[in-house]
């Protein structure tokens, strides 16, 4: 898909690429991503402007192009905090800045970032399915997922609980096809649960160790719980007389919590594959 890169994209990259890089490093950045042409005559910063300019011109991938060019910002552990310490002394981290731009560009023009230098419309990404990252027990991407939910805590808290429910339903379901189980009836949250967890080993009738039980009751409740939070208060379902004041917080705790207890469930699935 030849999708070009938005000019203010283009701009806040070049003025990352030109504060971050020496001209040698960014010629070697720019060649190492493909980029067509030689190296543009000029400062810095005409040139990083310049050559993400041919990008949108003269290739048929633009946006894998400026993957490559912006991986390392993105994903270098050392660039993501908004501090760093030089000689025991807390100092402003700079490239924090320029990352921290990148994202608020990329987001507003329907672009996300993924792993590996991979930049995709908001519409086509994840790339593989839900269902197909959990079959391949891809668990970095499943973080990534519930990532995505954490992104949408202030702005919308309601939207970020409904995506980390729709999440674990997906990994109960998912579970429930791949073990030969019959669905329910009923597919909400509570629905799956209620299937997978005895086939999984979760009755805490056959459990002896009262800290387990205390944890897997634990579990039992938040599953419930963020089910029947998605139900009331989520955007998916028109409120009734109760009005829920759903707080960003709020939302990050079911997130959270629906996080663990995927992973939970995935670890319970692997184990069950391996010791049938």
């Amino acid at each position: 898909m030849n999708k070009q890169i938005p000019a203010p994209l283009i701009a806040v990259s070049a003025d990352a690429l030109s504060s971050l890089e020496t001209h040698a490093s960014m010629d070697s950045l720019f060649m190492y991503s493909n980029a067509p042409g030689e190296p543009p005559e000029g400062s810095k910063s005409v040139k990083a402007l310049e050559w993400l300019r041919r990008v949108n011109n003269q290739s048929n991938e633009p946006l894998n192009i400026l993957g490559k060019l912006i991986e390392n910002y993105m994903e270098n552990p050392d660039y993501q905090s908004e501090y760093t310490e030089i000689m025991f002394q807390r100092v402003e981290n700079k490239a924090y800045k320029y990352v921290q731009n990148i994202r608020k560009c990329l987001s507003r023009y329907g672009l996300e970032y993924h792993q590996g230098g991979l930049i995709l419309d908001g519409a086509s990404a994840p790339i593989k399915s839900l269902s197909t990252i959990i079959k391949n027990r891809d668990l970095p991407a499943i973080n990534a997922e519930f990532d995505r939910a954490l992104e949408n805590l202030v702005r919308d808290p309601r939207e970020a609980i409904l995506a980390a429910c729709n999440i674990l339903e997906a990994v109960c379901k998912t579970f429930i096809e791949d073990a030969g189980l019959a669905m329910p009836a009923k597919k909400d949250l509570q629905g799956v649960w209620k299937v997978i967890k005895d086939e999984l080993g979760f009755d805490i009738r056959q459990i002896q160790d009262e800290d387990l039980i205390r944890i897997l009751s634990g579990l039992f409740s938040t599953v419930s719980g963020i089910g029947a939070l998605r139900t009331h208060a989520s955007a998916a379902h028109a409120e009734g007389r109760t009005r829920y004041n759903i707080k960003p917080r709020h939302a990050r705790l079911a997130v959270h919590a629906a996080h663990t207890a995927a992973v939970f469930i995935i670890e319970s699935w692997d184990e069950k594959k391996q010791n049938s």
